[in-house]
């Protein structure tokens, strides 16, 4: 089986096989949406693999990415989390994760969904599949208006790279490679 990325560590391959560029099955569901724009964030400047080897502990120290409990954290949460070496230690992050827990309550509040907010950015009709990684951009014109939205509505760690980064993460792109098995299964 051929794969765009992440062969020879189980992990890795699991994710790739059964996550990436997936849609999620229920789009509503915005804890799962809250957890994949929070470790994006995290991702930035990193590889995948070190968040993805985090991630469980990243989904216990962040109450299970309920956005309403973040939400909640204050300053001792924050230490808390500075101090605990199982997650990446990056305090602009990490308040970046509290802050757009807020921001995501209060985008509830006023009657919006982040599953809306990513299905009003979603590219159109599927580009071919590409052939190698270097026909896959890093950003588009839809993730630099959805980054743009986010901003506006106090999200941080939302850059136009990371919102592509969002975007394939959950599904709205499918950029798994012509020659990936993915691409070709029947689930699409």
């Amino acid at each position: 089986m051929e794969r765009c990325f992440g062969a020879g560590d189980p992990l890795y391959e699991h994710y790739h096989d059964t996550e990436w560029g997936r849609p999620i099955a229920d789009t509503a569901e915005e804890t799962v949406l809250f957890e994949r724009l929070v470790l994006e964030g995290f991702q930035s400047g990193l590889s995948w693999i070190t968040v993805l080897r985090k991630r469980e502990a990243f989904r216990e120290v962040f109450a299970g990415f309920d956005p309403a409990r973040v939400a909640q954290f204050d300053e001792q949460d924050i230490g808390r989390l500075m101090g605990d070496a199982r997650i990446i230690r990056n305090e602009a992050k990490i308040r970046a994760a509290v802050g757009n827990a807020k921001a995501l309550v209060a985008l509830h509040e006023a009657g919006g969904t982040l599953a809306g907010i990513l299905a009003d950015h979603a590219p159109g009709p599927p580009l071919a599949a590409p052939r190698s990684r270097d026909e896959i951009p890093s950003r588009t014109p839809e993730s630099e208006a959805l980054s743009r939205r986010l901003k506006g509505l106090g999200f941080r760690f939302v850059g136009p790279v990371t919102m592509y980064a969002t975007m394939q993460a959950v599904g709205l792109v499918n950029d798994h490679l012509a020659s990936c098995w993915v691409r070709q299964d029947k689930a699409w």
